[in-house]
């Protein structure tokens, strides 16, 4: 891995650039760190004034090659991710490809207007050069506190975090003291060419089906079913409203089997995230079905993220 990158820095392995902004989001942790809602975060921000596309590898999926996502697909066929992207941002272009560099030439042939590509989950793919490197980390779980597989959780070394124009502590709690940030700033040790900023998770008032939305207040005797990273946050947030439930979790992007589905038939009313949804739904019809839709917000100096990356694109 030390010698992969090393090559890469000193350009004997060569990285591609391209004549578009291209935005890289990723993290130095196996996964957890939020990059989905930090994804849909920045389509928020940019698709009203930039034609936007987002290319994933599509994680799981049984089809190969490069496929522009439709509402259509299955996440068997497109992976939940960029199925979720999609089904929230309808009017945007979502693609997968396992190969990055084909993926966006694939993009910006068939799409020469676009003015900025997303790439989710790449930030160890070197291949491509993006013009900004954004490493998320998640807040009490550091990558400066963490190791390298298999004694920790690390894909790659600490040092690779160097790559990053941009790092932002994803999940924090409502309420981050100004002293600690300045204490997680320290601890980061950045580079001077690096802006940190920390987000939390806002999770909706609602839960929502297929074809319907009931106020989470008045949301109860439910299974709660995750197949995400880490539930922790999901799960502390229903406690903390007062909620109890029963919680089967599977790890992430789990494969649900027949056994599973047959499992959660038995279950008076289900709910999940997002991404369980959206392979969950098109494994059987299921009206106790639903889902806590959340959004990632960014906690410290919003107006100066958006100017940040106002800046980059330009």
């Amino acid at each position: 891995m030390a010698i992969r990158n090393f090559l890469y820095n000193v350009d004997i392995l060569k990285s591609k650039s391209y004549p578009i902004p291209i935005i890289c989001v990723g993290n130095l942790n196996t996964g957890g760190t939020g990059k989905s809602p930090m994804i849909e975060l920045l389509i928020r921000f940019l698709k009203d004034n930039y034609n936007l596309a987002t290319l994933s590898r599509g994680y799981k999926r049984v089809t190969s090659g490069f496929l522009e996502v439709e509402l259509s697909h299955t996440t068997s066929e497109v992976g939940d991710e960029p199925l979720q992207f999609k089904t929230n941002f309808p009017e945007i272009t979502v693609a997968v490809d396992e190969n990055r560099q084909r993926g966006i030439s694939e993009l910006l042939d068939k799409y020469p207007q676009l003015d900025v590509i997303l790439l989710d989950d790449a930030f160890q793919h070197r291949k491509v050069k993006p013009s900004l490197s954004i490493l998320l980390t998640t807040y009490g779980d550091l990558y400066t506190q963490d190791f390298i597989l298999p004694t920790g959780n690390l894909r790659e070394f600490q040092t690779g975090a160097k790559r990053a124009e941009l790092i932002i502590v994803t999940k924090c709690p409502g309420k981050l003291s100004f002293d600690e940030q300045e204490k997680i700033f320290r601890h980061l040790k950045l580079k001077s060419y690096q802006k940190l900023f920390f987000s939390t998770i806002v999770y909706s008032e609602c839960a929502t089906s297929r074809t319907e939305s009931v106020e989470i207040a008045n949301f109860d005797d439910f299974t709660l079913v995750t197949g995400i990273a880490n539930p922790k946050p999901l799960v502390s947030h229903l406690k903390s409203i007062g909620k109890t439930f029963e919680h089967i979790q599977f790890s992430d992007h789990y494969e649900f089997t027949e056994n599973d589905l047959e499992l959660l038939k038995k279950q008076s009313k289900i709910l999940t995230s997002q991404k369980d949804f959206m392979r969950l739904k098109s494994k059987f019809e299921l009206k106790n079905l639903y889902y806590l839709p959340i959004e990632t917000q960014i906690m410290n100096q919003p107006e100066a993220f958006q100017n940040f990356m106002k800046n980059q694109i330009s």
